[in-house]
């Protein structure tokens, strides 16, 4: 899926981060932060994310980004002291389908803890059937990270 090695990840520019209020029942018997749950700090992300590059889903036609793959790597253990980031990028966008990378930082200790790659694809509500990446959502990630393909 691309973007595998770490040391590459830290090279990355991140226009998105957010800090994560963690929960009391966010930490397992062991005092981690329960890697469920570390899922639902990138949900809120990618949420966050959305906004920022001001998408306004589901549109009033049903068209909307879903995830198709979610792959995460757990790096390191999470604790409850630890100050957490969620990063968000988008870094590719093809015909029907877009890349995301998140990382969750501590940004007390700098260590990268985990990596979450996500491919999302445009998809009809009403429908129920995959579309294409509009050229206005693509319009708005390229303005928002600064790139194009």
């Amino acid at each position: 899926m691309g973007i595998d090695d770490i040391e590459e990840l830290k090279g990355l520019e991140f226009n998105h981060k957010v800090k994560i209020q963690k929960r009391f029942n966010d930490v397992d018997m062991l005092g981690h932060v329960n890697n469920a749950v570390q899922l639902t700090y990138f949900d809120y992300g990618k949420i966050e994310y959305m906004n920022a590059v001001k998408f306004n889903f589901p549109e009033e036609n049903g068209d909307f980004i879903v995830n198709v793959n979610v792959n995460v790597d757990f790096l390191e253990q999470v604790f409850f002291e630890d100050e957490l980031e969620v990063w968000t990028k988008i870094f590719k966008i093809g015909h029907k389908s877009l890349k995301m990378i998140q990382v969750l930082t501590d940004t007390k200790s700098g260590h990268i803890k985990t990596v979450g790659r996500t491919v999302m694809c445009g998809f009809n509500l009403k429908e129920q059937q995959s579309i294409e990446i509009r050229d206005e959502w693509k319009e708005k990630v390229y303005k928002y990270e600064q790139f194009r393909p």
